[in-house]
């Protein structure tokens, strides 16, 4: 009788030390779950909905965890449940609060609990036409206000924003239009006024009133404009380059610390495209600022002027001599790479490949070169949102859309890494492939901005 007993308690030893074995793992093999996971969920998706991103679910299973700017995900076309929006809304108005706590839904561990959720997910979005008009009343509501709160409006476009309201979207989230629905309308009237003062002063004037720097930049600048954007035709438009012309020179002239830096001009298209938007309508390559008269073209030109301003305003140091904050952000993007996906880092090295050679780009750019013109308002939508915070999360963006290609990455040798980063297969992307490197980037950014300690050494 004492031996059975024995055996028995000696079997029940062994499976406990079995569980407790299977239930450690890894921080890489946490994290990958914890990727499948999300890829499940979003699986068969165009666009990804919001998720709690744990990296340990089944520790876990009693808590919940935010992101450190309370961002959310749902489609800027189709739309998310509003069962899916409910969990979160009642969070919102703490998205201040130094210890967060609670986005959204949890993700299980368990295969069986992932392909659950997955196929509630998938429910969910059959009914998306339906939720359509939920997600834009949620947007006319912050609008509508005698006073716009940006959080809120912040946290609805970081997820993309319909299109016709995009361009009054935009003014507010950079802080060109006030808040204040009483004083918008003459704030925008006095600062376009402003813009054609400047253009006055400092365009319109012969080369004899101008220094020799100032020649030489203007003369870079009428190099750059028939370059900028050069497979939408509409960029090619002689008033088109005009336009582009006036902004850059005056914007370089009045910020003197940066003056001109090539790419600038490219910063300047998704503004001007945006803006053009609220008076053409259909295709962009069917377009024509012929058919507008000159006071709207003055309009939408100092529009973009001061909205690239804005912009910049948030990255002076990108654009200053030697571009340091382009090269620090390079720094961050190769540390974050190396910690998410070591086999590629390591491949890099040994290739000699530096992340200046291709990433220079990239920042310098915002991307708008590297994806197909359609997609770049979409994510301008999220770099908008996403304030003075944008510069570091770019990091994070750049490091999952070159992580898009991890497995072709490492099959390739200098030369041929060199030549696919500088053409990357981005011809035929949708929405759908921009939404998964925004999921991506989103979750590493939960993971890593908050715990810098996991990115060193």
């Amino acid at each position: 009788m004492r031996s059975n007993t024995t055996t028995s308690d000696t079997s029940r030893e062994e499976d406990r030390k079995k569980e407790t074995s299977s239930s450690i793992s890894t921080p890489d093999s946490r994290f990958n779950q914890t990727l499948r996971n999300v890829q499940g969920l979003l699986k068969g998706r165009s666009f990804p909905g919001k998720v709690l991103i744990t990296q340990r679910s089944d520790l876990l299973a009693g808590s919940t965890l935010r992101s450190p700017n309370e961002r959310s995900f749902s489609d800027s076309d189709t739309g998310i449940s509003e069962q899916m929006d409910g969990a979160v809304e009642d969070e919102v108005q703490n998205r201040r609060k130094p210890d967060t706590s609670t986005i959204v839904n949890k993700l299980k561990s368990s295969t069986s609990n992932t392909e659950n959720a997955s196929k509630e997910v998938q429910k969910s979005i059959m009914g998306a036409r339906a939720t359509d008009s939920a997600r834009l009343m949620k947007f006319a509501k912050e609008l509508s206000g005698s006073t716009v709160i940006l959080e809120k409006l912040r946290e609805l476009a970081w997820s993309g924003v319909p299109l016709y309201l995009r361009p009054n979207v935009w003014r507010l989230l950079l802080g060109y239009a006030p808040p204040n629905s009483d004083r918008r309308e003459g704030v925008l009237r006095r600062k376009r006024l402003e813009y054609l003062d400047c253009v006055a002063q400092y365009y319109d004037i012969p080369d004899a009133e101008r220094t020799d720097e100032e020649i030489s930049m203007l003369r870079q600048i009428a190099v750059d404009c028939p370059r900028t954007v050069p497979d939408v035709s509409f960029f090619q438009q002689v008033e088109v380059q005009k336009s582009l012309e006036r902004i850059l020179c005056t914007w370089a002239i009045r910020h003197p610390a940066s003056g001109y830096v090539q790419g600038i001009n490219d910063l300047v298209t998704p503004f001007l495209v945006v803006f053009l938007s609220e008076y053409l309508q259909g295709s962009v390559d069917n377009w024509s600022v012929l058919d507008l008269p000159p006071e709207k073209i003055s309009n939408i030109e100092s529009d973009c002027y001061w909205c690239l301003s804005k912009l910049l305003d948030g990255m002076q140091d990108h654009y200053t001599f030697a571009q340091p904050g382009i090269q620090r952000l390079v720094f961050k993007l190769k540390e974050l790479v190396r910690r998410i996906d070591e086999p590629v880092s390591r491949h890099m090295e040994d290739q000699g490949l530096e992340f200046l050679q291709f990433a220079f780009r990239w920042f310098n750019c915002l991307l708008i070169r590297e994806i197909p013109f359609n997609l770049v308002t979409r994510l301008w939508d999220t770099y908008l949102a996403e304030g003075d915070a944008l510069p570091d999360f770019l990091v994070y963006i750049f490091a999952s859309f070159l992580l898009t290609w991890s497995d072709e990455l490492q099959k390739l040798d200098f030369q041929e890494l060199v030549m696919f980063l500088q053409h990357l297969p981005t011809q035929t992307w949708t929405h759908h492939e921009l939404e998964m490197v925004l999921s991506r980037a989103y979750m590493w950014h939960t993971m890593f901005n908050s715990c810098p300690s996991h990115l060193a050494s």
